[in-house]
C-alpha cells in the first residue's frame, strides 16, 4: 500500500464553513481513499505533492445533466442516432470533469447510453470523467415534456409506468425521472400543466423505492409540483413556482429542490434570435419568480441541491459553477451555494463515500487560487487542478 501527501494547502472540506490553513491531505493510492488530514507535521508517506498555499475543496456533484444532448442544438439535439449520441455524451463528461464536476446524475438519456457509459467507467474504459449514476430514458406521458425522438418512455397509466419503470431497472437505471409538468423546450405544453397524475408517478416511486433508488421529478408549476410531492419522490427538479403548501410538505417528507438556475439564465442571456421566441418567452417569464421562489425554499429550510439541466440550450456543460454565482446573486451566501453539492451527494445517498473531504471518502477534490467561501468565482477558475480519486485528471 502507497500514500501520498497533499501537503501546505488550505482546505474547506465541505462540511465546516472555513477554511483550515496549513493542513495537508493522506490518500491511499489504491483506493483512492482519504487515510488522514491535518494540519502541523506530515506523517512520512512514499509521495509528497506540495500545493503551494493553495485552496483544495471537493468536487462539485451535479445531481441533473442530460449528457446526450448538445447545447449548441436549439432542439436538444436529442434525434441524433446512438453512435453520434454516445461519442458526443463521453465529451461532455470530459467537459464537466474539467469544470469541477467529479460525479453527476444523468437525468434522463436518449438509448439508455448512460446506463452503459456508467458501466464502462464503473469498469475502467472510459476514463477522465465523472461518475455516472444512470435514469436511462425519462417517463413521460403521451404528448408530454418527455415525448421526443427516442428519449422518453411513454406511459398512460399506472400499470404502465410499472412495468416501464421495471423494464428501466432490469436495463441498470440507478435512479428514475419522471415529468411531472410541462416546460421550455416543448412547444405545446406550459409550466403550469400538469402531466402525470399522482397515482402514475406513485407507481415509479413505489418500484425505485423497492430497490433502494431515487426518483426525481420534472415539476416546474402548480399544480404538478404537488402531484410529485404527494407521489413521494425523492426531489423536485426545477420547482420554479414552489409554494409555501408545498414547502411544508417537503419539509416534512425530506423532499429536495434542484432549481437548475443556469438552464433559465441561459435563454434570455444567449438565445434571442436564435430559438423560437415562445422557447425564450418561456424561460423569461419564470426567471425573477423562480430566483425569489427558490431563494424562499432554501430559507425555509428546505435542501437545495446542485445541478444545471447540462446540454440543454445554450448551457453548457462547463457551467457548473456558474449555477453557483446565480445561486449567490439570488441571495445563496458562498458556504450556502457550496452545501448544495454536499446535498447532492445526501440525495443521490453516496455522502458515505463523495461529498466531502474526510477519512474513508474519494479524495475527488479541487485545487484553486482562490478561496471559495470569499469569492465564489474562484470555483470557475479554467485551469483549476481537478483530482478524481487521488489521481489528477486535469
Amino acid at each position: 500500500m502507497t500514500k501520498t501527501a497533499y501537503t501546505n494547502l488550505n482546505l474547506y472540506d465541505g462540511e465546516q464553513e472555513k477554511v483550515t490553513t496549513g493542513s495537508y491531505l493522506i490518500v491511499d493510492d489504491e483506493t483512492g481513499k482519504i487515510t488522514a488530514v491535518g494540519t502541523g507535521a506530515v506523517p512520512t508517506n512514499d509521495k509528497t505533492v506540495d500545493l503551494a498555499g493553495r485552496y483544495v475543496m471537493p468536487g462539485l456533484i451535479n445531481c441533473h445533466d442530460h449528457m446526450i444532448m448538445d447545447p449548441d442544438d436549439p432542439t436538444g439535439g436529442t434525434a441524433t442516432d446512438v453512435v453520434r449520441t454516445t461519442v458526443n455524451s463521453v465529451k461532455n463528461l470530459h467537459t464537466m470533469l474539467k469544470s469541477g464536476v467529479t460525479y453527476v446524475r444523468e437525468c434522463g438519456s436518449t438509448y439508455d447510453v448512460d446506463i452503459t457509459i456508467a458501466h464502462m467507467i464503473d469498469e475502467g474504459k472510459i476514463t477522465q470523467v465523472p461518475e455516472v449514476m444512470p435514469s436511462g430514458r425519462p417517463y413521460s406521458m403521451t404528448g408530454g415534456h418527455g415525448d421526443m425522438p427516442n428519449f422518453g418512455h411513454l406511459v398512460d397509466s399506472p400499470d404502465e409506468m410499472r412495468k416501464a419503470v421495471r423494464q428501466g431497472l432490469k436495463k441498470g437505471a440507478k435512479a428514475i425521472k419522471v415529468m411531472a409538468t410541462g416546460g421550455v423546450m416543448t412547444k405545446n405544453d406550459f409550466m403550469t400543466d400538469p402531466q402525470l397524475s399522482v397515482a402514475e408517478i406513485h407507481a415509479a416511486v413505489e418500484e425505485a423505492h423497492h430497490k433502494g433508488l431515487i426518483v426525481a421529478a420534472h415539476a416546474e408549476g402548480n399544480p404538478g409540483i404537488m402531484n410529485a410531492i404527494k407521489a413521494g419522490v425523492d426531489s423536485i427538479e426545477h420547482g420554479f413556482y414552489v409554494n409555501d403548501e408545498e414547502i411544508d410538505l417537503m419539509l416534512k417528507q425530506g423532499t429536495y429542490l434542484t432549481p437548475t438556475v443556469v438552464a433559465d439564465w441561459a435563454f434570455p442571456t444567449y438565445a434571442v434570435g436564435k430559438v423560437p421566441d415562445w422557447e425564450v418567452k418561456k424561460a423569461s417569464d419564470a426567471l425573477a419568480d423562480l430566483r425569489k421562489n427558490i431563494t424562499h425554499a432554501k430559507d425555509r429550510g428546505v435542501k437545495i441541491t446542485l445541478g444545471t439541466d447540462a446540454g440543454t440550450p445554450f448551457n453548457d456543460f462547463s457551467m457548473t459553477p456558474i449555477e453557483l454565482q446565480l445561486l449567490v446573486e439570488q441571495g445563496f451566501t458562498n458556504y450556502e451555494a457550496l452545501r448544495t453539492s454536499v446535498h447532492s451527494a445526501q440525495l443521490m445517498k453516496i455522502d458515505d463515500e463523495y461529498g466531502t473531504l474526510a477519512v474513508g471518502k474519494y479524495a475527488d477534490f479541487l485545487v484553486l487560487a482562490g478561496n471559495p467561501l470569499e469569492d465564489i468565482k474562484a470555483v470557475a477558475q479554467e485551469d483549476k487542478a481537478v483530482y478524481k480519486k487521488g489521481q489528477r485528471a486535469y
